[in-house]
């Protein structure tokens, strides 16, 4: 039985990952990390609740967090003294964050994913491929997401962006363009635009599209459930416990 730790747990990711658990026969949720433990308005018997980061990696086998980027940042630093392989979906990191994530991977495996679909996971495979093979392509990206979500361009479409980037052997940050208004002049041949839309209960659809003179090619992901991230999270947790010390993402799982 794996035993799971679980930080973020009051937010929709969270909630729904701890009910796939217990659906789950071989994970168990043994410990859940909290800021203030008046967050929580269950009590679970043999569920430790806590604000002590000690005493939440020493119980558990592998850590998920769905949380904050502050959050992520507290746990990756309690995990420097305490290693546990970690599963993370926060969205929204800093680049000091991410640089503190790469470090520790040295000493631990883990698996950061901006989004934990199986679906999503191949599309990013699908955006390298078209975007090395058709190069002369402009490349658009729109997401839309619920009128809930705070962070834009989401995670998911800043690593799709991300991956056409690297196929061209692009610095994204220098091509990438998230609004356009006014007379701008005509497109560049490299920048990637990356656009969003926020309305309604809409739980994720990603679009990247490939546009060249005289035809185009668009790949769209719908998803209709958030219980795919969730099981795509224990899935992530199962696999990133066996694994050499590294810094993994869904595309390792899928292979």
């Amino acid at each position: 039985m794996l035993k799971v730790g679980l930080v973020g747990y009051s937010g929709r990711m969270g909630q729904l990952i701890s009910e796939a658990i217990t659906q789950n026969t071989e994970l168990k949720l043994v410990s859940v990390y909290v800021r203030d433990k008046q967050e929580l308005t269950f009590h679970a018997d043999k569920i430790c609740i806590t604000n002590d980061w000690q005493e939440f990696l020493n119980l558990c086998d592998v850590v998920i967090d769905f949380s904050t980027p502050q959050g992520t940042y507290a746990l990756l630093r309690a995990t420097i003294d305490n290693p546990r392989p970690l599963v993370i979906g926060t969205t929204g990191l800093s680049e000091d964050i991410y640089k503190l994530m790469r470090e520790l991977s040295c000493k631990i495996p883990i698996l950061y994913a901006t989004n934990t679909s199986q679906g999503v996971a191949l599309l990013n495979q699908l955006a390298f491929i078209a975007s090395e093979r058709l190069r002369n392509a402009d490349i658009e990206i729109v997401e839309m997401h619920h009128h809930h979500k705070k962070d834009a361009p989401s995670g998911t479409a800043m690593t799709l962006a991300q991956c056409c980037a690297k196929a061209r052997g692009l610095d994204l940050e220098k091509i990438r363009v998230s609004g356009r208004d006014g007379n701008l002049g005509e497109r560049s041949k490299d920048e990637i635009g990356v656009m969003s839309l926020r309305g309604g209960d809409v739980v994720g659809r990603h679009t990247i599209g490939f546009y060249c003179d005289g035809e185009y090619l668009e790949i769209t992901h719908n998803a209709t459930n958030r219980k795919t991230f969730a099981l795509g999270a224990l899935r992530a947790a199962q696999w990133v416990i066996s694994q050499k010390n590294g810094l993994y993402s869904m595309k390792d799982v899928l292979e």
